[in-house]
């Protein structure tokens, strides 16, 4: 299998750091920061034979609760889960891979991330997976249920505590293994991507490097002075791309939402059209619903399924009726849903659980990952402006406590990044699909000679770490 062109050029770049170390939007549902979501949605066969258990040991680390603080209940211990694979590694000196898990289980990112497992060869690099506090099983104390409904224990779910814990993790790791001098680069995409810059730039003596892919660390506080409609103009962008007719649909689309909404056994009618698993309460949930599938097939916007292009062609070919105008859209919105979501015997508000992604990405948003996602008049959805007053009472209702939306850039920087990194920054790589709406907020332009930013026209969200398919577009490959 061939290696991507972008994973091919991230590779050059870890050779230079190992070269130089050496010598009114008020819904919290933000959308996830997450490398794989799109890829195990599809399922890719190629994917999902990645990596055989045979070559995963897994380990528990007994992690300290609160890296912070000298209270009693601090030195409380939980299980935190990490992987290791010693396939490739040269032994004691050699170097380490750590790839920093995110808003998920590191189960999806064994199979899912591919650039460890293509990069540890090269470098007789051993890798290393370890998961997020609070997500699959590196839970402290009970369920997580319970965990997130304990507001003190809730506390201790930060990004701080998260790099804190890896800081630990990768220590224990190198003294453990007798490998002190080999040198350590991280890896994240997305929310990871965010969290192994800042680990960079917080603990330089663990590591000597970091790759951060798709990471939107200038989404935060106004750093860049990007309207806040940046993500939905890049989820725009991608569509118009894709067919300016398919775009004018959505666009026009959500007024004939309202009227039909507002009509007589209105919401019955958009029920019925759009095969809804339960009756629509207000036009606001189908609405949500549609601007949620838009944004996830323009993030994850990838080959070979490319799902705005599916989307888009299930709008374009839909045939028009002989009821008017209104159902017409509504037929063509209604097959671009079905021609993304497969042939499903109900759309729309599914019964289901909130997986802990769901549960635990609120949480993080609404305490300190405030990125403020609207929408302005420039884009093909409904203008919804950021409004962080909103924003703050609905987390202040749901959790007892409002959200602090200056301590990202207070705690790890942001304000004037190039000025600021050049003088004590190094060793971090920036990768950036600009087809991924969340590109609006990543570093596009390199700060210094090892701190560089790599970017492609045509990627999407975290596709540079992703596995390699035999499907990828000669564009992808070298």
């Amino acid at each position: 299998m061939k290696h991507s062109m972008f994973q091919w050029l991230l590779i050059l770049c870890v050779t230079v750091v190992l070269t130089v170390s050496q010598a009114s939007a008020t819904r919290i549902d933000v959308p996830r920061l997450s490398p794989t979501r799109g890829v195990i949605r599809e399922q890719r066969p190629e994917i999902l034979k990645t990596g055989s258990s045979e070559e995963f040991q897994t380990f528990y680390y007994n992690q300290t609760l609160d890296h912070f603080n000298y209270r009693p209940e601090s030195y409380t211990k939980f299980q935190q889960r990490y992987v290791m694979n010693f396939q490739y590694w040269g032994g004691p000196n050699a170097p380490i891979l750590a790839y920093l898990g995110a808003e998920e289980s590191i189960d999806n990112d064994l199979v899912g991330i591919g650039f460890l497992n293509y990069t540890a060869p090269r470098f007789k690099a051993l890798q290393v997976f370890i998961e997020h506090r609070y997500y699959g099983q590196s839970i402290p104390f009970a369920s997580r249920e319970e965990v997130m409904k304990n507001a003190s224990i809730r506390g201790y779910f930060s990004s701080a505590q998260a790099i804190a814990d890896y800081a630990q993790i990768l220590l224990h790791i190198k003294k453990e293994w007798h490998a002190q001098h080999s040198p350590v680069i991280v890896i994240g995409g997305s929310y990871g991507g965010m969290l192994a810059s800042w680990f960079r730039l917080k603990y330089p003596h663990v590591a000597i490097g970091a790759l951060a892919s798709s990471a939107p660390i200038l989404y935060f506080d106004n750093i860049t002075l990007t309207p806040p409609g940046g993500y939905s103009s890049v989820v725009t962008k991608d569509f118009k791309e894709a067919s300016k007719t398919c775009y004018q649909t959505i666009r026009n689309s959500w007024s004939v939402i309202d009227d039909v909404a507002s009509q007589p056994q209105g919401l019955a009618n958009l029920s019925q059209k759009f095969k809804t698993c339960k009756p629509l309460a207000k036009a606001s949930e189908l609405k949500n619903y549609l601007n949620d599938l838009y944004s996830e097939a323009a993030q994850y916007n990838q080959p070979p399924e490319y799902p705005v292009t599916v989307i888009c062609g299930g709008i374009d070919e839909a045939a028009n009726s002989s009821s008017g105008n209104e159902d017409d859209i509504l037929n063509k919105i209604f097959a671009g849903v079905a021609a993304y979501e497969g042939n499903e015997p109900c759309y729309v508000n599914p019964s289901s659980n909130l997986s802990e992604t769901e549960i635990g990405w609120e949480w993080q948003t609404c305490s300190e990952l405030v990125i403020p996602i609207g929408t302005g008049n420039d884009t093909m959805f409904p203008p919804s402006p950021f409004d962080l007053s909103n924003f703050e009472s609905e987390c202040k209702r749901n959790y007892g406590v409002p959200p602090r939306p200056h301590w990202i850039t207070s705690y790890y920087g942001g304000h004037d990044i190039k000025f600021i990194l050049q003088r004590f920054g190094s060793n971090i790589i920036f990768s950036n699909g600009l087809r991924d709406p969340y590109s609006s907020g990543g570093v596009l332009e390199n700060i210094s000679k090892s701190i560089v930013a790599v970017k492609t026209k045509n990627g999407s969200h975290c596709l540079d770490i992703l596995t390699a398919s035999k499907t990828d577009p000669q564009w992808l490959e070298f």
